[in-house]
């Protein structure tokens, strides 16, 4: 079976890979973390034009792209040049809300890189589950606090999950609503994240919000961008440990210690073997999460494939750092922001622990 990438897709990697190459340097980044909104509006907008953000859209939705490899193909280059604008959380996310509930202007204008979005959904207290939701919305206006939510500062709509009815952990009742930034009753408080870019604590005191889905729907239109943002998360922890181990790879054939390369003893090259071997790992279950995704398997295949990405990620993030030593841990060096990114990305969307519990529920039933 062959695994090659179409055409299309191809292209779109290749000058993906060149632009972030050209632009996305280590200095330049450390800058846009220190900045105030944590993104760089410059690179947004580039990228929006080199067709980046249509490329996580389907046709109908006014994209060219949108299957599961088109996101893996698009989030492993950003990944792999370790970039910190919120493409997962505005674009994909935010987007793709907006698109299956028929927002189509919205959707141009996300497309565009005019729009930026954020989704308010997890809470102090629902750690992974999608169905635990305490904010509440009586007659368009939402009253509750949501916690990590990505993107908020920068945003211009919010789309917030309130309940409506049923009981705080159930499926049912849950709807989703626009609210525009700086709607009365609306407090952000931002914060930097480890891993790059920007986060915030929300407040709603009864915030007036526009219907999205409506309580029937929107459990369902959660759990359908949750899995697609599981796969895009996967397919950049990929990238970025496919820097880990090029950089580790370097280091040690460039690394000198009794008159040759480190990466020539044993010892060391055993090491670096088994990063590769994880890594072919790590590819394969992406192209099968990816290749699953529009099929009654989904869930099961993400699930599999986030838990696998967990352990093998923090494998590579340890072992890169072990083989480089002190040069690891500094700011300056790449490996150091690439190392943080991998390690977050298991807490995203559900950790080792949580897939795997989830993998077992769904191989059961």
């Amino acid at each position: 079976m062959k695994f090659d990438l179409t055409e299309e897709r191809q292209m779109l990697q290749d000058s993906l890979r060149r632009f972030l190459g050209d632009r996305y340097t280590t200095a330049r980044r450390n800058e846009i973390i220190d900045s105030e909104t944590g993104m760089s509006a410059e690179i947004w907008s580039q990228l929006a034009e080199l067709g980046v953000i249509g490329a996580m859209f389907t046709e109908d939705q006014g994209g060219f792209g949108g299957a599961g490899f088109d996101i893996a193909v698009v989030f492993e280059e950003l990944g792999r040049a370790g970039v910190v604008e919120p493409f997962l959380d505005s674009a994909l996310i935010g987007g793709r809300l907006l698109a299956e509930a028929g927002q189509g202007e919205k959707v141009e204008k996300v497309m565009e890189g005019a729009l930026h979005l954020a989704l308010a959904h997890g809470e102090p207290g629902s750690r992974y589950d999608l169905n635990h939701v305490e904010t509440t919305a009586r007659d368009g206006v939402l009253t509750g606090r949501k916690a990590v939510v990505m993107n908020a500062e920068t945003a211009d709509l919010m789309i917030v999950s309130a309940r409506v009815s049923g009981d705080v952990a159930d499926q049912d009742g849950i709807a989703l609503y626009l609210v525009d930034k700086g709607t009365d009753g609306l407090t952000i408080q931002g914060y930097p994240l480890l891993a790059g870019g920007r986060a915030a604590e929300v407040t709603l005191d009864h915030v007036r919000g526009t219907e999205l889905f409506g309580a029937d729907k929107g459990y369902q239109a959660l759990a359908d961008v949750t899995a697609l943002a599981t796969v895009a998360q996967c397919a950049e922890a990929l990238g970025a440990m496919e820097t880990a181990t090029a950089l580790t790879k370097d280091y040690l054939m460039t690394r000198r210690q009794f008159g040759r390369p480190i990466g020539t003893f044993q010892a060391l090259a055993f090491r670096m073997s088994d990063l590769l071997i994880e890594m072919e790992q790590a590819r394969s279950a992406v192209i099968n999460a990816a290749g699953y995704f529009d099929t009654d398997q989904r869930d099961l295949y993400v699930s599999g494939t986030k838990n696998l990405m967990g352990r093998a990620g923090r494998l590579v993030a340890e072992e890169a750092i072990q083989l480089h030593g002190g040069i690891a841990m500094t700011q300056e060096y790449e490996l150091a922001h690439i190392a943080k990114r991998i390690v977050m990305a298991d807490h995203r969307f559900g950790d080792t622990d949580y897939h795997l519990e989830r993998f077992i529920d769904l191989s059961a039933a």
